[in-house]
This record gives C-alpha cells, structure tokens and sequence, in this order.
C-alpha cells in the first residue's frame, strides 16, 4: 500500500477544478470500465468531495440519494443512497486515501438521510465495474455485502429495427410529466412495480433534466399499462424504466415500447444505446436481445446498513 508524504487536501468540488477533473477521469477510465460518477450541476457539488496532491486531482468521492420510499410500503423496503469513489490508478491501492474520502462521504450520507423518512431504513451502496477488483474489495472489506449484478447492454442503433404494431385496444403517446400530478402519478406507477427500489421525486427530476429526456407510455383507456425513459447521455442514448404492469405482461408491450425508444433515439442522431438490467431477471434479458440488445458490461452492488 502506497502511503503518501505530502498533504492531501480534501475539500468539496468547485467550478475551477473542472480542468482537474478531466484529467482524473481520464486516467480512472483509460484503464478501465470504470463506473465515474459525473459532478453535475453547481446544486449538486455539496455531494462531491475530492482530493488534492501537490496541485493534482488523485480522488473523487460524491454521494446522491437514488431511492426514496413512498409513505405506506411494508417496513422492510428501504430508502438506499449511492456513492461513488475514484482514485487515479497508480493509488487505487492507496487504503488511507480511499479511508480519507470515504469518511466525508459518510458524514454526507448521514446528514442526507436526515432528509429522509424516519417510517424506512436506509442503505448506503455503492456500484462497480465488475473489473474494478481494488474499489470492491475495499468495500467488501469495510464489510459491504453483495446487494445485486447488472448487465449494462448496449444496441448499435444503426443496424435495422423491428417494425411492430399494437393491439388496437392499446394507444402509444409520449408523456412529458409537466405537473407535479402527473409525475406523482408516474412515481406511483413506478413504486408499484420496483417496490424495492423507488425512484424518487428527486432523481425523477434529475432524468427528466437530461438531454433529449422523454418518456413513452402506452395506455389502455386512461390507464398507463407500460412506459419507458429515454435520453442522451453524453454521445449516446439511455433507456431507463421500462415497465409493464402485471395484468398487461407477456402481451409484446414492452418490445413494441423498446423499438419506438430506439427510433426516438436514432432520430436525435445517436449511434448506440444503453441500458441496465439484473443479471438475474431471464425475461427481460430475453426481450431486450430480440430486438437487438447485447451484454456489454457488468456492474456489482454492494451495500451497507446506514446507522
């Protein structure tokens, strides 16, 4: 283990460290699929934190809740905050660094629990690359268990998309969600199918600010039966959320959902996109390779109880 010399300052993210923090992500991802965390807006840098070496960028860490549990679920569901840490390479090793940064990250995630319901627990995870072998064992060291394993796939989207129609009882729109109604209704929806890990009015909002962010829903009558997000995320497009509740499965919603994110996306000019799913869950891996999805990566999740 590598123990420094010299004074690491740790201190939260400003605008003039952007420099800095391009050259740490390149180094963190040249090596690599490292899962680095983007600072994002101004509003967001009381989560960040990062480390500084004679002038030089060596760590980042920053923190954001991602899951918030809606009041009236079973007890045992849990509001879960993420975090991310990186080092350069050459102190990926560096325990005393990484020590360092996580304990502000620690302190952050409590005071941002503090925001949270008292009616739930919450867990602090974290999500790696499953490359990343010094980050996880770090963690698993600091005793956080094994939470989930994640395919991100990926579909070139300048090979050929199926053409499907739907069921004439069925109407396809986009949703905007442009009132708090309508998003607390989506939240709904969405608490409903991942009762685990709800989504959130806040990151809700956080995907919705994303470029070409948009959502697809189908309906029968007034009822949303299925829906989907979709945006840009650097030079690539996301897909996100997609659901089809339970007495609507099985009936070709979800691959009918997937064709019109793709032709959204092709149409913005992007050439691939993404999307996450457990490794675990055989039918949607199923549907997601019909129409042209491919394995590209796999996260691993690990979490902690945040006392």
């Amino acid at each position: 283990m590598r123990q420094s010399s010299t004074e690491i300052i740790i201190r939260h993210f400003q605008d003039g460290d952007m420099p800095l923090l391009g050259e740490l992500y390149q180094s963190v991802t040249q090596k690599e699929n490292a899962v680095f965390w983007w600072v994002g807006e101004e509003v967001n840098w009381s989560n960040v934190y990062c480390a500084f070496e004679d002038g030089k960028m060596i760590a980042k860490g920053q923190v954001s809740i991602v899951n918030v549990v809606p009041p009236g679920r079973p007890k045992e569901n849990n509001h879960s905050i993420y975090l991310n840490l990186k080092t350069i390479p050459e102190r990926e090793n560096d325990i005393m660094l990484l020590e360092n940064v996580y304990q502000h990250l620690l302190i952050r995630a409590n005071q941002l629990k503090e925001t949270l319901s008292k009616e739930y627990d919450t867990i602090l995870c974290v999500g790696n690359d499953s490359t990343e072998t010094a980050n996880n064992t770090f963690f698993i060291q600091k005793g956080f268990l094994h939470l989930n394993s994640l395919y991100r796939m990926k579909r070139d989207l300048n090979e050929p998309i199926p053409e499907l129609t739907l069921q004439e009882d069925f109407q396809f729109s986009y949703w905007k969600m442009e009132t708090s109604d309508e998003e607390r209704d989506y939240l709904n929806i969405e608490a409903e199918i991942w009762p685990d890990t709800p989504l959130g009015i806040d990151r809700l909002c956080e995907y919705k600010n994303n470029d070409r962010w948009t959502s697809m829903v189908i309906r029968q009558t007034d009822v949303i039966v299925g829906g989907l997000m979709a945006w840009q995320e650097a030079d690539h497009g996301v897909i996100e959320d997609v659901f089809v509740r339970e007495p609507w499965r099985k009936r070709g919603l979800a691959k009918y959902l997937l064709t019109q994110a793709l032709r959204y996306l092709k149409a913005n000019q992007l050439q691939y996109v993404t999307l996450m799913v457990l490794t675990t869950n055989k039918t949607a891996l199923s549907v997601y390779e019909s129409v042209g999805f491919c394995e590209d990566k796999e996260e691993i999740r690990y979490f902690t109880e945040l006392n």
